[in-house]
């Protein structure tokens, strides 16, 4: 619910995933649910409550991995509502690395890994069985890194977080 731009961070979160070109938006909702579906406007989204939202990123995950279970989709493409410096530029150079279900994909900044990150179909049930606290998908990443596409978007995008008080200059 941070103000962004005098709007709640995480408009800003959908607003670049749209331009990027990606639809339907399936939004995890946690701690403030309730006042996120009160203030933010997440029209045309799919908003997926985590009420297991304490036990950390990892219950994030499977709840929206489990709210894609059905629908046909090939993919996820998991973005972090606290990195407003990530752009719609860095979310279509990752989504264009898509190949198949099986594809595992993650944004580098100066070649380390960050978000977001592109889950084919077909990975999803092993990344839900070890995603636990605040690992979220980290062992499934480690454990394949050898499949793991990197896709450089240094250039398009800064890659930090709104995580501490003096991050929050960061959202003047």
């Amino acid at each position: 619910m941070l103000p962004y731009r005098g709007r709640p961070l995480v408009e800003n979160a959908v607003r670049v995933l749209r331009e990027a070109g990606l639809g339907p938006l399936h939004v995890v909702l946690g701690a403030s649910a309730a006042e996120v579906r009160e203030r933010a406007d997440l029209s045309g989204c799919v908003l997926v409550d985590n009420p297991d939202w304490a036990e950390g990123m990892g219950s994030s995950l499977r709840a929206g991995l489990a709210s894609l279970a059905g629908t046909g989709a090939g993919a996820a493409l998991v973005s972090l509502v606290d990195q407003p410096g990530i752009g719609p530029a860095a979310v279509a150079r990752v989504l264009a690395a898509y190949r198949s279900p099986a594809s595992l994909v993650a944004a580098a900044y100066g070649g380390e890994r960050g978000h977001p990150v592109l889950f084919g179909a077909d990975r999803w049930a092993d990344i839900a069985a070890t995603a636990t606290g605040d690992r979220g998908a980290r062992v499934h990443l480690t454990r394949h890194a050898d499949e793991l596409t990197l896709v450089e978007c240094g250039d398009v995008a800064e890659a930090y977080d709104i995580d501490t008080p003096p991050d929050l200059d960061r959202l003047a």
